[in-house]
Order: C-alpha cells, then structure tokens, then sequence
C-alpha cells in the first residue's frame, strides 16, 4: 500500500510541475501541448513526414493536418516536396518557428532554475540531477 500511495505523490506532483512549467511561458500560451511536441519533435529531427509526426505523437493522420496547417499559418513550419516523391511532404521548423521554440524553453528553464536555485541545497540538486535518468527511463517504458 505504501507503494501505491508514492506511485500517486510521484504522478501528482510530476503533473503539478508540468502544469507550473507550461504557465512559466507566455510564449507557449499560443500553442497546444501537441503543437510544442511536435515542434520540438522537427527540431530534433530537422524534417519529418506529417505521417512521422503523427505516429510520433500518436495521434491520427487528420489531427495531425489540422496541427501543422495551424503551425503553417503562425509560420512556424515550412513544407517541402519530396525530392523521390512529389506526393510526399517534409515538415521543418521554420527560423521562426526555431526562434519560438528555443523562446518557450529558455522562459521555462529560467524559472526552474530560480525555483531550484531558491528550494534546493547542493545536495537536494545533486540529488535531481541523478534522478533525470530514473525518470527518463520511466519515459521511455512502453
């Protein structure tokens, strides 16, 4: 039982961080969760079919449409035909859309900065660093 109730403490309070995070950008405040995904997604791959974001994110082929035609009109992404097959189109960021990503996370960095900076002792820090793996490999479970 004492499991499960750090289970829940872990999950509550990893959704209280990313909720306090997303507010700590006005930069964002334009964007949906899905849409900075995807973003981020294109700048770590420099381009991708829309069929690749969508399994990426998981989500269908139409609502991935309708996130990259918003993407498109804030001129955040650019498309590109297919060099083998003009039927396929490659996705990238844009400078903009590139200005505005690196934007929203360096807004987010800098406040988790201040907030660790203010909360945390040296040890409680060390501590974090060494829980990023932890929590990576939580991520990444299938």
């Amino acid at each position: 039982m004492e499991n499960l109730e750090f289970v829940s403490e872990l999950r509550t309070t990893v959704g209280r961080l990313i909720k306090k995070l997303r507010k700590e950008s006005s930069t964002a405040e334009l964007l949906s969760l899905t849409e900075r995904s995807t973003m981020g997604l294109l700048y770590q791959n420099k381009s991708m079919l829309p069929s690749e974001l969508a399994a990426s994110e998981k989500i269908t082929n139409q609502s991935m449409s309708d996130i990259l035609k918003h993407l498109l009109d804030l001129g955040f992404i650019t498309r590109t035909a297919s060099e083998q097959d003009k039927r396929k189109v490659h996705i990238s960021l844009s400078a903009e859309g590139e200005k505005t990503l690196l934007q929203m996370r360096n807004e987010r960095d800098q406040w988790l900065t201040q907030a660790i900076t203010a909360t945390c002792n040296a040890h409680e820090q060390e501590l974090l660093k060494k829980s990023i793996s932890i929590l990576t490999k939580i991520v990444e479970f299938e």
